[in-house]
């Protein structure tokens, strides 16, 4: 079919006022930085401090397999208005999604669990007193915030929150770091086979490549989508030009 003529007040609005760069950073800003957890801090931590720089190889792995798979769940998203769910469940046999959401219902519950362990402890190290309180105001507070605070007024929070990853950039100026070292371990690493050195692996991979963030990813470019009227799912989109 032959494409229509797109309306001219939207087309007006595309062309004259373009969103800012702020505006253009959305969910993939916001999910990218939140792989950055409070479980996974906890697990660098304690890969860093029980090999060094030795498991540095594991980043040229995890980072390409993490920025594709989030394109992909981005794009599935953008594309279908729908998130990863909706979409297993249009087009594959419900007893896969059933197994799916069961499984990230488990591994969700897990990584909270683990997440509000290490901010309770974050804070008993700041603040003093005991981890268990901090954990269940902690938790409260997260619980809240999710359910009575709408996805547009708490998302422009998020990206600016992000810029406490910086914090990571700074510490590499402040600290004594081998940068010769640094890079031999990139690329020339020495490898044990041992028990620890696996499951700490296997721990870095877990927490870098996580499924929750794939599901989060789709539903967020959904959520920015009915937050923006400008925007749409590119599927209606050609549905209304053709």
């Amino acid at each position: 079919m032959r494409e229509k003529q797109i309306g001219p007040s939207r087309l007006a609005v595309g062309e004259s006022k373009k969103p800012s760069w702020i505006r253009r950073l959305g969910p993939g800003l916001v999910t990218g930085a939140a792989d950055d957890d409070p479980s996974g801090i906890g697990t660098y931590s304690q890969a860093g401090a029980q090999f060094g720089f030795s498991l540095l190889w594991t980043l040229l792995l995890t980072y390409p397999l993490m920025a594709a798979i989030q394109l992909v769940s981005a794009r599935i998203g953008g594309v279908t208005g729908k998130g990863l769910a909706t979409n297993l469940r249009q087009h594959y046999p419900a007893s896969l999604l059933y197994i799916a959401v069961l499984l990230l219902l488990l591994a969700n519950t897990i990584n909270i669990a683990a997440d509000l362990a290490a901010m309770g402890a974050a804070a008993k190290l700041v603040l003093g007193g005991p981890a268990q309180l901090y954990v269940v105001l902690l938790g409260t507070l997260s619980l809240l915030l999710q359910v009575f605070v709408p996805y547009e007024r708490y998302s422009r929070f998020l990206k600016w929150l992000t810029l406490s990853l910086f914090s990571y950039v700074a510490v590499a100026f402040v600290i004594p770091i081998d940068w010769k070292v640094v890079g031999v371990s990139l690329v020339a690493p020495q490898i044990t086979m041992s028990r620890s050195y696996i499951t700490m692996v296997v721990a870095v991979l877990g927490t870098t490549i996580s499924p929750y963030l794939f599901f989060w990813q789709a539903s967020q470019e959904v959520e920015e989508i009915r937050a923006r009227p400008e925007r749409s799912a590119l599927l209606r989109s050609r549905v209304k030009i053709t």
